[in-house]
């Protein structure tokens, strides 16, 4: 019997440059955030706070384009998927977590700190958690990528929700509108999501829309539209709009089972004849 060779190369890691600089940027977006809360002066009109909040929904956006330009380009790792939750743990984790300690739950259980610090600890927790649960998942055997499914809310969903309420409420009080408690709301949201990152709740990846696919003219002109008129009214209706795209996806998990196979198809997956490349 012949004796085991020594002489093979152990395995190469592989890391990707772009997919991992924008996971990069994600989380030096999530540390900016910090700094700014860190900084930030609690009173109107609140110019640390905003540009945390921005740095949170700017990470999203990172989040978003990172794992789908690796498997664009055929360049998933787990490497990539393990820097990726790193970067999350800390742009919409601690950031959000922190961000709302400090604005809302410090002032409202002002006598009882404790709970403040388990509220906002609790949604960490389980956000790291459900990050963990993923990587689990998408570790195993046929399922690389995790799927096309999440299970749970994912964590920079909830992040942008958290953030995009948070810009609204600073928005509603900076108009002088009807003054109302809504700051207690968003203890009770953020116990919530908290339930929901851990739950068996499934969201989908919208993995299967091909940004490269083409559109009909008609839904392109009104796709760059909607975005030209959100970007120039960001004062105005800009943290509503955020607000309810956050809210609807949080939804949509529950209203999804309940739905037919062709709506969730027309929603959630590109349509096979639009992916295909025209006749030359």
């Amino acid at each position: 019997m012949a004796a085991p060779s020594h002489s093979e190369e152990p395995p190469e890691l592989k890391i990707y440059f772009l997919p991992n600089l924008l996971t990069a940027g994600n989380l030096f977006c999530g540390f900016l955030a910090i700094t700014r809360i860190v900084e930030a002066d609690l009173q109107p009109p609140y110019f640390h706070i905003k540009e945390a909040l921005f740095y949170i929904l700017l990470a999203c956006i990172f989040d978003l384009f990172d794992g789908r330009v690796a498997r664009m380009g055929g360049r998933e790792s787990p490497f990539g998927r393990e820097f990726d939750s790193l970067a999350d743990v800390v742009s919409f984790g601690v950031a959000p977590a922190f961000l709302v300690h400090r604005v809302v739950l410090r002032d409202v259980f002002e006598n009882m700190p404790e709970i403040g610090w388990f509220i906002a600890s609790l949604y960490l927790i389980c956000g790291a958690l459900r990050l963990a649960r993923f990587n689990c998942l998408a570790a195993l055997p046929g399922n690389s990528g995790g799927g096309n499914e999440f299970m749970g809310f994912p964590i920079p969903a909830a992040a942008g929700l958290v953030a995009s309420l948070t810009l609204l409420l600073m928005w509603w009080d900076e108009q002088n509108f009807a003054k109302a408690n809504w700051r207690f709301l968003l203890p009770v949201i953020l116990m919530f999501l908290s339930f929901m990152m851990v739950s068996e709740v499934k969201y989908p990846s919208f993995k299967k829309l091909d940004l490269r696919a083409r559109r009909p003219f008609t839904r392109f002109v009104v796709f760059i539209t909607v975005v030209a008129a959100f970007v120039f009214a960001w004062e105005s209706i800009g943290p509503a709009v955020l607000s309810i795209v956050f809210t609807a996806y949080l939804l949509y998990g529950f209203v999804r089972p309940y739905m037919t196979k062709q709506m969730r198809h027309d929603i959630e997956e590109e349509d096979e004849d639009e992916g295909q490349t025209p006749p030359q």
